[in-house]
């Protein structure tokens, strides 16, 4: 595997392919699926039609994560996206709350996998790789793809579901197939010309985009509106979910103030903080880091955290605290660094 450095290089100019095998996979099926859902989570899942996905959470009743989540309407069944960690706990969650409705549901993690690939040139390698490869315009049918719209095409003669993700600010799609078939998905990527890529540069190119992960920049005492996911996760027309009274009462009686936001920063110095670190300003603490990393573009710093709502203005000075001594940040708009080279 080539160094850090030069999976992000081919991340940002070319293309990177990630395992996604630290999510887990629900399928749903059942004629109630959409509504079963719809009623649950966050954002609208019956107005999904066939290809169309969103993202969404599930809240308690104190409009709190229980888990965030991907969901992607596939016209015979729902898959749902999710950190590994909540599997098991949402499917718990979701048998006891089946009342006769038609709706079944299943573990798939160990029976579908799912490969990311991100990059400017992500179109044209996955194109070339499917069994449809030789198709005329396939490139450009996946180019012309919305964010989280699928297609089904195969692989190895084998179902495989391609939907648009550019989580990392470039064109990008996350592959679900056959867990068997994953490995050489991977080993064909390669021979058109991208780069395998380690968590570690995964995680880079995440924080760079500023996208808030579960269990790390997210947890069970995490409002949405805290994290500003609040245009990503949240339908305002859709009927009641649990948590829906807390978080409409703090758009409409709080103005969307809440105390604390998700913020980007940057060092002015080439010392990354550790998560948890404390951030200062006016000789107070304000804050928390809940990610940080090098970034080989801005080449400083750079970190998400939480800050007081004083504090979240662009152009804030903040200090860090760092083993024995502090640094210097500044509150920078998200995401830190745009899309990859054309």
């Amino acid at each position: 595997m080539l160094s850090l450095a030069d999976q992000y290089a081919a991340a940002r100019r070319c293309a990177i392919i990630l395992d996604r095998k630290a999510r887990g996979r629900i399928a749903l099926r059942g004629a109630d699926r959409k509504t079963f859902l719809h009623a649950l989570l966050t954002n609208d899942i019956a107005g999904l039609s066939s290809g169309a996905g969103c993202y969404a959470a599930l809240l308690n009743p104190q409009g709190r994560f229980i888990a965030d989540m991907y969901v992607f309407d596939l016209g015979d069944a729902s898959l749902l996206d999710v950190h590994s960690d909540v599997t098991a706990e949402l499917l718990a969650r979701f048998d006891m709350l089946i009342f006769g409705e038609d709706v079944q549901l299943g573990d798939v993690t160990g029976v579908w996998g799912c490969l990311s690939i991100q990059g400017p040139e992500s179109a044209a390698m996955l194109a070339s790789v499917l069994d449809t490869g030789g198709q005329a315009g396939l490139a450009a049918e996946l180019d012309g793809l919305g964010d989280l719209a699928s297609l089904r095409h195969t692989f190895a003669g084998d179902t495989a579901v391609v939907a648009r993700s550019d989580e990392y600010g470039a064109p990008g799609y996350w592959v679900y197939l056959a867990s068997a078939h994953v490995a050489s998905l991977g080993a064909a990527l390669e021979l058109a010309g991208a780069t395998a890529g380690a968590p570690e540069t995964g995680e880079l190119l995440r924080i760079e985009s500023g996208r808030p992960l579960f269990h790390v920049d997210l947890d069970e005492d995490t409002i949405p509106l805290e994290a500003g996911l609040d245009s990503r996760a949240i339908s305002w027309t859709k009927g009641c979910y649990p948590g829906q009274e807390v978080i409409v009462r703090i758009r409409d009686r709080g103005h969307g103030r809440v105390v604390r936001r998700l913020v980007g920063l940057r060092g002015d110095g080439p010392d990354v903080p550790e998560r948890g670190a404390r951030i200062e300003a006016d000789g107070k603490d304000v804050g928390t880091i809940t990610s940080a990393a090098w970034s080989p573009a801005l080449e400083s710093a750079v970190a998400l955290g939480y800050v007081h709502r004083d504090f979240t203005e662009p152009g804030t000075r903040v200090r860090i605290a760092h083993k024995n001594a502090s640094l210097a940040a500044t509150v920078t708009p998200l995401p830190f660094v745009e899309g990859g080279e054309r």
